[in-house]
């Protein structure tokens, strides 16, 4: 039989997962589709270790050392949360955060010549910090003052700054700030890819730094929290939350045919029936007819039997080396997390890095990181092409998603969460359309 829906989504990724949370809390009528017999899609967490073994083709089984398989929850795409940033804001507005735990990651370092330091992102830790000189250490310090005061709205804190029309630059040369200062300013604490952004003006990088320095007051630690169990939890909270509303959840189903009609979608067919969707989420790989590729990541995961040198020991942390650092085009990340979060067996650490793809040797390209990870017991590499969508989707009634990027937090992905709404409805995202009312919590209720 033949079933109508308003929504019907393709992969369960988070990015669909959230948007069929939202969409469901919106009182649409929802059908979630994966071909897969798990949640998560690209954004899974994967146990045992046999599976992820079997996932990367090695042969054999896990030694003996690295304990039992059950014990490792090994995320594909290694990524933290903003403490104050979008992701955990609407997975508190939606109280997913209750099928949750989280624990806050223990530092977030940056590399320089060759090695790594603390990323400095208050007026103390600046002046204690081995990555500046003295007279360094003081710019920099205004320049976190004049970016903790600053009011877009209120002139006497601009000190002349136009936060509309003067470039970022402008805004590191008012300061004096040397080429070193500038690249851990826009990629550790903005979190920028590229030096794009320098040319730009500086409103956002300035917003981008205060989020930075919020999150950090947040917890104290780092700025970023990391959900226990693996990231494939978050978007099993989402579908959680949509399946109280009334979504609808379908695993391992393949799907045959998008059917379109006159250039738009009229249904999905999957084991040959056909379910008639409004409109279509898509994630960017079922449908590659409606994606262009952009570009190619490299990921490498890590398993050690010690944590990173020079992070204080840490069961826990981000590095991120800059690009000018090793003469690229794109920063390198390091993600570290460890068995301290139910990811690894006992003393075992999971170190994950990642950059957009410039040569044809990617290997070669992260060996930076590789670097500062030695020992390694174990390495899972993985090349994944990126996609974004070829266009805005009006006619076609299909909404593609785009391909996660390396960066290691999830801001660029509400990004996308973001607009892909306004695609799919005409209207500006708006986080109180999220919120669940107290009479709604009735599916949770019955858990308690």
């Amino acid at each position: 039989m033949n079933e109508e829906y308003d929504v019907i989504v393709l992969g369960t990724g988070l990015t669909e997962c959230i948007l069929s949370g939202i969409m469901s809390v919106k009182g649409k009528k929802v059908l979630h589709m994966d071909r897969n017999a798990y949640y998560g899609a690209e954004s899974a967490s994967i146990t045992p270790l046999e599976d992820l073994y079997k996932r990367f083709s090695l042969p054999g089984s896990p030694p003996e050392s690295m304990g039992k398989g059950r014990d490792w929850n090994v995320d594909l795409i290694p990524k933290f949360l903003m403490a104050n940033g979008q992701l955990v804001r609407m997975l508190l507005i939606t109280q997913v955060t209750r099928y949750l735990d989280f624990k806050v990651v223990e530092g977030s370092f940056v590399y320089k010549k060759g090695r790594i330091y603390k990323v400095p992102s208050t007026e103390t830790e600046a002046l204690a910090s081995n990555l500046m000189g003295l007279f360094e250490k003081r710019r920099f310090r205004k320049f976190l003052t004049y970016v903790a005061k600053f009011d877009e709205d209120d002139p006497t804190t601009l000190e002349g700054v136009d936060p509309k029309s003067t470039t970022m630059q402008a805004v590191y040369d008012k300061f004096s700030l040397g080429q070193d200062v500038v690249d851990f300013t826009g990629h550790a604490l903005a979190l920028y890819r590229t030096d794009d952004y320098l040319s730009q003006p500086c409103l956002d990088s300035i917003q981008r730094i205060k989020l930075y320095s919020e999150s950090l007051a947040r917890y104290g630690k780092s700025p970023y929290l990391y959900p226990l169990y693996g990231l494939g939890e978050l978007p099993q909270g989402f579908a959680r939350l949509s399946a109280i509303y009334g979504g609808t959840y379908m695993l391992n189903k393949p799907i045959e045919e998008i059917v379109m009609e006159n250039g738009k979608v009229v249904g999905v067919k999957s084991e040959g029936e056909v379910r008639l969707p409004l409109e279509l989420l898509n994630p960017n790989n079922t449908l590659l007819s409606q994606a262009t590729k952009v570009g190619q990541v490299i990921r490498v995961i890590c398993i050690m039997a010690h944590p990173i040198k020079d992070t204080s020991n840490a069961n826990s942390c981000q590095i991120i080396i800059p690009q000018n650092q090793v003469n690229r085009k794109h920063d390198i990340y390091v993600c570290m997390i460890s068995y301290a979060h139910n990811v690894a067996a006992q003393g075992k650490y999971v170190a994950i890095v990642s950059t957009t793809v410039e040569t044809s040797d990617p290997e070669s390209e992260i060996k930076p990181a590789l670097d500062l990870l030695e020992p390694v017991e174990q390495k899972f590499v993985s090349l994944s092409d990126q996609y974004g969508p070829v266009d805005l989707g009006a006619e076609s009634q299909i909404f593609i998603s785009r391909t996660y990027d390396a960066t290691t937090h999830f801001e660029t992905t509400c990004d996308d969460i973001k607009d892909i709404y306004k695609r799919m409805t005409g209207t500006e995202f708006d986080f109180a359309e999220m919120e669940r009312k107290k009479n709604d919590i009735f599916g949770d209720a019955a858990d308690q």
